[in-house]
């Protein structure tokens, strides 16, 4: 969609990622429930002389789950593998992945609900059995021989667990939802990473990007380096309020972190359907944009801040919804 506050992973976030990324838990800003439960398994899998339990992420893009799994591997003492769904296209690549690890490595698979239904299935003996059966051969003289594995912990990540199949959920030991920051958390993550890129930055101005940055890391580290091209061009290269408040709203940024498309998607729910229910399929084609995109990158937020319901007859705008737009919000919902 080419936005700024697109969450999904892209090559500028690679470029500013890798050094902005905690390495420690303590570092790690947020997801506090998530955090005290990973140091317990931890610890105690660090006092047994055992892998971790195989651990499931999932939540919106950007909220620090490959971050997390980067945490676990370095708290371990570990060895960690990357590796994501779509990359992974058969059963042998998928093979050849586990017999490379190591005892105790860590394999982390991110978008997990997007292997294929071959690839999944040698996952299910090496996550319960530490083990993959290899067929030799092929016709009446093919057989299966058993390959024991060293023990591993794979890490999965996904934006969609409903996607993912029952029996490959079931055999993890430890699921986690991450949950959207508070603009607080933000502040904090923010004045953090201005640090290491040695920009100067009031908290005032640190605040302002976390309270348009949709609750989410990765666009506050985005923001964060826009405003700070602003505040050298155009300023004394000191992120204020108002330097942040200014380049935002250039960038059509909103103070809820709203853009352009996430206005016009309230908008034309609001104008062109009477606020509706309307149909996602229906809403998609009217702004042009892809179902899936919408559902995975436009409307969470908007959910999480009350902007739209889901109904069993499509997606509705609230009194909220109306109230940012300026808009006058039909009487039954005013009540």
């Amino acid at each position: 969609m080419g936005r700024v506050i697109e969450t999904t992973f892209t090559e500028e976030d690679r470029k500013i990622e890798g050094s902005l990324r905690p390495r420690k838990m303590d570092r790690y800003i947020g997801q506090q429930k998530i955090k005290d439960s990973l140091k317990i398994s931890i610890q105690a899998a660090k006092q047994r002389g055992e892998s971790l339990d195989h651990i499931l992420f999932y939540g919106p893009p950007g909220l620090g789950k490959t971050t997390l799994c980067g945490i676990i591997a370095e708290e371990m003492g570990v060895s960690l593998r990357i590796t994501s769904g779509p990359a992974i296209e058969k059963p042998g690549e998928m093979a050849a992945i586990l017999n490379g690890l190591k005892e105790g490595d860590i394999l982390f698979v991110d978008e997990i609900h997007r292997l294929n239904k071959q690839v999944e299935e040698v996952l299910y003996p090496a996550m319960e059995d530490f083990a993959i059966d290899i067929m030799i051969g092929k016709g009446a003289s093919a057989k299966s021989i058993r390959l024991d594995l060293p023990h591993f912990t794979l890490v999965g990540a996904t934006t969609r667990a409903g996607l993912l199949s029952a029996p490959l959920r079931d055999r993890f030991g430890e699921i986690h939802r991450l949950q959207f920051y508070t603009p607080q958390e933000l502040k904090t993550i923010i004045i953090n990473s201005a640090q290491v890129l040695q920009v100067e930055i009031e908290e005032e101005g640190a605040l302002e990007m976390a309270r348009r940055s949709r609750g989410t890391p990765r666009l506050a580290n985005r923001i964060l380096k826009r405003v700070r091209d602003y505040a050298q061009v155009m300023g004394d290269g000191v992120i204020t309020s108002r330097i942040a408040s200014t380049a935002l709203d250039l960038m059509e940024v909103d103070k809820m972190g709203l853009d352009r498309a996430d206005r016009s998607f309230l908008l034309t729910l609001i104008r062109k359907f009477g606020g509706g229910p309307a149909g996602l399929d229906t809403l998609a084609a009217s702004i042009g944009e892809d179902p899936g995109t919408i559902e995975d990158l436009v409307e969470p937020y908007l959910l999480q801040n009350g902007f739209i319901n889901r109904t069993p007859r499509g997606r509705v705008a609230t009194d909220a919804a109306y109230h940012h737009l300026g808009l006058q919000a039909p009487e039954d919902l005013q009540a």
